[in-house]
């Protein structure tokens, strides 16, 4: 048991904040003046701060990393979507480690590493899940949420919601005198750049004194988007610390925060090289703050360079749990570095790999993808190559990035796993339009596949389909959700898996307009949504075992078929 947890007869509660998108200089903390983020500061100022603490070049991968304590591409993350999301079903999370430690367990927020059970959030530790799968969403105000596999209608602009079922989570569990881990992956500031009037009014004619260092690649409007939704952020951060003074369990509560990636937009960020989707200093250092008044003193200051594998084994240490799993973490508990001045600590490397780039950091360097070297400690912003002056360094870093090629890189991509339907331990299965394969003149409705559908489905020999596998036998009602304009009406669809098949005839006309644009603040880059009709199918036998879910239009007696955006499974009998 840690001597830590030994000091407490009572084990810490876990608050995990997780933004997304949201760059180191996104915060007042970090000296940006155009914004103002007390509440998340005051992290910092009661707490444990982070110098140069790293993540990964976008938003999948650093989630992974979190929950697993391993490298991403050791659990077969090698995308943002369409199943490369997804951590493999081997590995063993930190929900998991405290669940088994007896903690209440629940996130609420942006999920990322899979949608089907058991990747499912339910399958991965957490007791309780309210939130997306997705990596991206259509529209943040009331939109489609999943709340512990059912489709449920969201209340209000999605932080604040996420922000208010956090805390009845946790109020439940405080109540019950139960200790919790509650994750809170926040999906603000990822575009589409949405938020409520009284953050954007503050900004919208804002002159912004602190600009990206090349200020021509800058958009301005979408940087004071960004920066009013990281202030919607920080008020909701303000609610939950708050929450924990009025239950008198801040002194007990391990609260952390921190980010995904670099900012996703050329905007203020200290002058760093590189945003979201590089991997130099700015599109992976992150902030990160630890508070626990009982153990970690305030104010203190970590220069040691950390990780998001850190995460896992520091919490487990901090609250005496036992992590568990046969696989080794690459990261190493910060424990010594938050609650003591003295502690052994050897220089390390941090990998930070997105694609085919790799970049390697120890405490002084940075060896970038490109194969040139930067002394961090003198040159921030990595304008000075000096490879050839640290010659042994420079072979040093490129033998680590050739290792973590070989070793823990090689194929990671090459993914054979199939989109599970069903499953012993859970009822609920969503089959989604971002998933699937198409032939023909079938048209995703943006390029992101994330909060996609598919459109312009206008022949018969047009198939959607799913690599899939089916994880329990029995019956399945199937509903189908879609759009279609009445003068379209009354195609026959089959949906097929092995030899079973299911037909419908659509009968209900529904054409509702695109909706996102109108609580845009600026132009996006991904899909706008729909409000699709739910309508049920019927019911299905499926047998145990892999094979092809299709869908295909049997008749057509119009122009198309519909938009298609989900099917939904549950298992009867």
């Amino acid at each position: 048991m840690s001597s830590l947890r030994a000091q407490s007869s009572d084990r810490p509660n876990v608050l995990v904040i997780l933004t997304d998108d949201q760059g180191w200089g996104d915060l007042s903390v970090n000296g940006n003046t155009n914004l103002s983020t007390p509440n998340i500061d005051s992290l910092a100022r009661d707490g444990a701060s982070f110098d140069r603490f790293y993540v990964c070049p976008v938003c999948s991968p650093t989630r992974a990393e979190f929950l697993t304590g391993r490298y991403h591409a050791r659990s077969g993350v090698y995308s943002t979507s369409a199943g490369g999301e997804r951590m493999n079903l081997d590995e063993r999370t930190i929900a998991e480690t405290f669940r088994d430690g007896g903690y209440a367990t629940g996130a609420f927020g942006k999920w990322h590493n899979g949608m089907q059970y058991p990747y499912h959030p339910n399958g991965r530790g957490f007791d309780e899940y309210y939130g997306f799968c997705s990596g991206h969403w259509g529209d943040y105000f009331s939109p489609p949420l999943d709340h512990n596999g059912l489709i449920v209608q969201g209340d209000g602009f999605c932080i604040d919601d996420f922000t208010n079922k956090a805390i009845a989570f946790m109020e439940s569990n405080v109540k019950q005198n139960k200790p919790f881990f509650t994750y809170v992956p926040f999906n603000t500031p990822h575009a589409p750049m949405q938020v409520p009037d009284p953050y954007w009014d503050r900004f919208k004619d804002k002159p912004l004194a602190m600009r990206h260092r090349d200020p021509q690649k800058e958009d301005v409007d979408f940087t004071r988007a960004a920066l009013a939704m990281c202030e919607n952020i920080d008020d909701n951060v303000g609610k939950m610390l708050a929450k924990l003074d009025q239950w008198k369990i801040a002194d007990n509560t391990i609260v952390i925060y921190f980010c995904d990636n670099g900012p996703n937009s050329w905007r203020w960020n200290e002058g760093m090289k590189g945003r979201k989707g590089a991997t130099d200093e700015g599109g992976v250092r992150s902030p990160l703050f630890i508070r626990w008044p009982q153990s970690i003193p305030a104010g203190k200051q970590v220069s040691q360079i950390a990780a998001a594998i850190d995460l896992l084994p520091t919490l487990a240490e901090l609250t005496g749990q036992k992590v568990g799993g046969s696989k080794p973490l690459d990261g190493r508990s910060l424990a010594p570095l938050l609650t003591r001045d003295d502690a052994d600590w050897p220089d390390r490397k941090i990998v930070s790999h997105w694609k085919n780039r790799v970049s390697v950091r120890n405490q002084r360097f940075r060896l970038d993808n490109r194969g040139e070297l930067f002394e961090i400690a003198t040159d921030p912003q990595q304008r000075v190559n000096v490879a050839e002056k640290f010659p042994e360094v420079m072979a040093e870093l490129v033998a680590a990035a050739e290792s973590y090629q070989t070793d823990v890189a090689a194929g990671y991509d090459d993914d054979q796993r199939p989109f599970p339907i069903g499953h012993a331990d859970y009822r609920y299965t969503q089959v989604p339009a971002r998933d699937a394969n198409f032939n023909g003149g079938i048209q995703r409705s943006n390029r992101f596949p994330n909060c996609s559908y598919l459109k312009n489905w206008t022949q018969t020999d047009e198939v959607i389909s799913w690599d899939a596998t089916v994880g329990a036998s029995g019956i399945y009602e199937v509903q189908l959700h879609y759009t279609c304009p009445a003068e379209d009406i009354g195609s026959t669809i089959e949906l097929s898996f092995g030899d079973s098949k299911l037909t419908c005839q659509l009968t209900e006309a529904h054409d509702p307009p695109l909706r996102g644009f109108e609580n845009d603040r600026v132009k996006r880059p991904e899909s706008y949504v729909k409000d699709f009709k739910v309508v049920t199918l019927g019911r299905i036998e499926l047998t145990e075992g892999p094979g092809q879910l299709q869908l295909k239009a049997l008749e057509i007696p119009g122009d198309q078929v519909m938009d298609f955006r989900l099917l939904f499974f549950t298992k009867i009998e």
